[in-house]
């Protein structure tokens, strides 16, 4: 029978194993580790020192605060019709909006306040700055609907600019073929993104069943997308086993976490021998490439990566026209008429007048 544990101290099991963990004694406080014997004088020492730490003082939030607004806005019915995933990204932000700005002041918000105090903080990191811009219109939209603010403080503030992740060149794709050959799950993953254009989020889950089926769920947009498994990607799946309901898994024959596959996949490109800008993602917007150069429009596009405006789409249309207006511009220039070769005939060309004059050189 395990031994009956004081007051406040709790049981986690970790990899079978048990750790004993002291809770601050108010709502979701933070836990403080304990010696693993409950019977030890160790034990007994650290749980009398977690009994007389101080109880967390708990700050009720103004009510024209932004963390009060963040509150009130994940209590709200456009908080609950998102789907899970993208309520997780936005918890995860908005969680550091509170911690870093939830004193300040909704009605005092302008946009030098904005760009001062919330964003240029984040100039070295673009990708928070512009997901910090996004989450923080979204809140200022409810305050609007709530009555916080009567406008919109964040009108005029640009959005920052991000290195676009790019797509994989030919030769890239090859040098990734020749280095994890059929048979691999490295290759095995690589087909799939390549061949079927699922982000990281898509593809660490798919099961056999979704290939055999040609279609899959889009994790960010919960668009439905059909599919044609490709020859490259038939063969890489043949030659692994199907020993599990997902077709990717971990050595312990677990399936990847969306994290847990970027690592794998991140190790595999470098292994490959391949620069930082050969990002997973990339190979979905190789596949757009791929399609557009073929003449596929912007709606076959559309369909085939699961986009939800044209306005995605038409970024990989633009840029093969471009390609294919720019070579025929350049053809219309063999065309013209000093740049077409004739034959060397003795009617057009003079014949040569020898002379006995000698060079200057």
């Amino acid at each position: 029978m395990p031994y009956k544990l004081p007051p406040h101290v709790e049981r986690n099991f970790i990899n079978g194993k048990a750790y004993l963990y002291f809770r601050v004694r108010a709502k979701n406080g933070p836990r403080i580790r304990l010696p693993d014997d409950p019977t030890s004088q160790e034990f007994r020492q650290a749980y009398a020192a977690a009994m007389a730490t101080p109880l967390p003082v708990i700050v009720k939030d103004e009510p024209d605060s932004i963390a009060a607004l963040i509150d009130s806005y994940l209590k709200s019915g456009q908080f609950a019709v998102l789907r899970e995933i993208t309520k997780a990204g936005y918890m995860s932000r908005l969680a550091i909006m509170r911690a870093d700005h939830g004193r300040r002041q909704v009605a005092g918000m302008t946009r030098d306040r904005i760009q001062t105090f919330i964003l240029d903080p984040l100039a070295n990191k673009p990708g928070a700055a512009l997901d910090t811009l996004k989450k923080l219109r979204v809140l200022i939209k409810h305050a609007r609907d709530k009555g916080m603010l009567r406008h919109d403080p964040s009108v005029g503030i640009r959005r920052p600019k991000l290195k676009e992740i790019r797509a994989w060149t030919d030769a890239e794709i090859e040098r990734f073929k020749r280095h994890w050959p059929i048979g691999t799950k490295q290759r095995a993953a690589f087909e799939l993104m390549l061949n079927m254009g699922t982000a990281r989020v898509d593809t660490h889950e798919l099961t056999w069943s979704q290939i055999n089926d040609a279609s899959y769920q889009r994790h960010k947009t919960g668009v439905h997308v059909y599919v044609k498994v490709a020859d490259n990607l038939r063969k890489a799946l043949n030659a692994i086993p199907r020993n599990h309901l997902t077709v990717l898994n971990t050595a312990y024959g677990k399936p990847y976490t969306a994290n847990g596959f970027s690592v794998f996949m991140r190790e595999a490109i470098t292994a490959a021998g391949l620069p930082l800008a050969c990002q997973p993602h990339g190979l979905r917007k190789t596949l757009g490439r791929m399609l557009a150069d073929r003449g596929c429009t912007a709606h076959q596009i559309m369909a085939a990566l699961g986009h939800v405006t044209l306005a995605q789409a038409e970024r990989y249309t633009r840029d093969a026209d471009r390609k294919r207006n720019a070579h025929r511009a350049f053809s219309r220039l063999d065309e013209h008429p000093e740049n077409k070769s004739f034959p060397n005939t003795h009617s057009r060309f003079p014949k040569k007048i020898e002379t006995e004059e000698k060079s200057t050189w």
